[in-house]
């Protein structure tokens, strides 16, 4: 059973999932109040975005240990590992360098879906957990 920071875990998975339901901005002028537009400026995808500076900033957050076992953890829930190869997943790893971690992790598509479905594989849920800020 890995060591895992299941908190810090699920917050990276709320705030993925938050980050992947963006979409392309559709209204690059839009002048008028939030409200006015039912609020949908939120989800395009800006370069200024809240939610992706904050899941950036919480896997910089991460030591170098941490972000191995994020990194395990979405491999095996992608299933390139199964829950018994822990040791292997994060030797493998290892292998991206600490500096390109957040780059990596913050470009996986649905890494919100592999960091989930690797905790179930260890019987583990966000479910259970009272997501804060980091």
């Amino acid at each position: 059973m890995p060591d895992i920071n299941i908190e810090k875990a699920c917050f990276i998975a709320v705030k993925a999932r938050e980050f992947d339901a963006k979409v392309a901005v559709d209204d690059p002028d839009s002048g008028s109040n939030p409200s006015d537009d039912r609020q949908i400026d939120v989800l395009e995808n800006r370069r200024s975005d809240p939610v992706l500076e904050e899941l950036r900033g919480a896997i910089q957050a991460l030591n170098e240990d941490e972000s191995r076992d994020i990194i395990a953890l979405a491999w095996i829930g992608r299933g390139d590992y199964a829950a018994g190869q822990w040791n292997e997943a994060c030797a493998q790893a290892n292998s991206i360098p600490f500096g390109d971690r957040p780059r990596y992790l913050v470009g996986t598509p649905m890494l919100a879906d592999y960091l989930e479905q690797g905790l179930a594989e260890f019987g583990l849920s966000c479910e259970e957990v009272e997501i804060g800020r980091m």
